[in-house]
């Protein structure tokens, strides 16, 4: 449903009047966006080393991230309702403890040689990570101005890539580099001493992301945070009886492209290892293999960096269609062609699916006004189409990892007919 009249122009007005007291709280939701792309992709290194440590197959290596995007699934929801009752910065606060709690539990899964746990402690931080997921993505979308919120989602969600870039570094130096399956050949068989030693390799880093969320938690909750516009409170109940988050159409075709685009980034991120660390792609071993990993995070860094700027003279929908396309030709390039060239078109699918969850976010979320919060909701519930990792693992097995690829293809197709049509706000709406 549209805003009243003259609400959308009002609160851009007020968003370039107040501008710059934006700019510090910009600036500590950037670290919020960094820390928790840093934390999700160290699952590119950490699931690895499970299968090493835990002796699984790659849909058992899937099963694993399904859970972790589950998490989005159940929390999402929920996360609307109490960003309504506790406010944006009291849900901060908390997600952020909640990720602290899960973390604590990964150091605790290490010292047990616990599977379960690992899951579980998985499982916390994912819910935390949905609820700040639910509470700063619209919050950026809506503070400045309505014509740049694509460009200002992605700027920020560049930084959310910094994070991925250095959880890659990270996880290689203190995970992988540290164990006897990370250092050794693919197929290597260890012993069940070696696989317990392994084990604990995970102590360390996690406890050092349990202390940098504590820290983070509470530098967001003594911050002075701006309050959202007008146009994005909450409703009354007899008014909200009237709108429908399915007369939107942008929203609903961009929770399956959200599904779709996170399945294709997560698909690669988790199975990058151990595909080119093949003899048949590149023949690495997987602490050498997460160097490469981090040229693919590298490129969507690049990738949404690059995207900010192009959205602000290019229409949005335009640059999320050029990008989608180079995302397909490089997974297509990973099934097909042979050697290190599958490795190097596998990294090139890292910048085509750069921009893709801050674009298509933006885009579905335009038009809302009253009903941005649930909607916010009902695109970070869809991120649970990640859960869908383990059918590329069931793949894998099967045929081999590098037809698992078209799955990733797949999905850049979708938001290719995203872009070109399936953005196009309801024009009632």
């Amino acid at each position: 449903m549209a805003l009243p009249p003259g609400s959308t122009a009002t609160v851009a007005h007020n968003d370039v009047a107040g501008a710059p007291r934006y700019g510090p709280a910009l600036t500590l939701l950037a670290s919020l966006f960094f820390m928790w792309g840093f934390i999700s992709v160290i699952n590119g290194t950490l699931l690895p080393h499970l299968r090493s440590v835990f002796a699984l197959s790659y849909f058992e290596t899937g099963l694993i991230e399904s859970v972790w995007f589950i998490g989005y699934l159940l929390a999402s929801i929920p996360a609307a309702r109490l960003i309504e009752r506790i406010g944006y910065q009291r849900a901060l606060t908390t997600g952020l403890a909640v990720m602290t709690i899960g973390s604590l539990g990964m150091i605790l899964a290490a010292w047990q040689v616990s599977y379960w746990i690992t899951i579980a402690s998985l499982f916390i931080v994912s819910c935390g990570i949905a609820l700040l997921q639910v509470a700063a993505n619209p919050y950026v979308a809506v503070i400045g101005p309505p014509e740049s919120a694509e460009s200002r989602l992605t700027l920020v969600q560049a930084f959310n890539t910094t994070g991925d870039v250095l959880a890659i570094l990270f996880g290689k130096y203190l995970i992988l580099a540290r164990t006897t399956g990370g250092t050794t050949a693919q197929g290597t068989e260890l012993t069940h001493a070696q696989r317990m030693a392994d084990a604990q390799a995970t102590e360390l880093p996690y406890l050092i992301v349990a202390i940098v969320l504590a820290i983070l938690a509470f530098l967001i909750a003594r911050a002075k945070l701006p309050a959202l516009g007008a146009a994005t409170r909450r409703v009354s109940a007899e008014e909200r009886r009237s709108l429908s988050l399915f007369r939107h159409r942008n929203l609903i075709l961009g929770c399956v492209g959200i599904a779709l685009c996170v399945l294709a980034e997560i698909g690669v991120g988790s199975y990058f290892i151990n595909f080119v660390s093949q003899p048949s792609v590149a023949n690495l071993t997987q602490e050498h293999a997460a160097t490469y990993l981090t040229l693919f995070w590298g490129g969507m860094m690049v990738g949404r960096f690059l995207g900010a700027g192009l959205m602000r003279t290019i229409a949005p929908e335009r640059v999320l269609a050029l990008f989608a396309l180079i995302a397909m030709g490089g997974s297509l390039v990973a099934v097909f062609v042979p050697g290190p060239v599958a490795m190097y078109g596998l990294i090139t699918v890292g910048l085509g699916i750069s921009i893709m969850f801050p674009a298509i976010f933006a885009l579905a979320i335009r038009g809302l006004g009253p009903l941005t919060e649930e909607g916010s909701g009902l695109l970070i519930m869809s991120i649970a189409g990640g859960a869908l990792a383990s059918i590329q693992g069931k793949i894998a097995d099967g045929y081999g990892l590098h037809w698992g690829f078209l799955v990733t293809a797949a999905c850049s197709l979708y938001v290719l007919f995203y872009a070109l049509w399936g953005s196009r706000p309801t024009p009632r709406a």
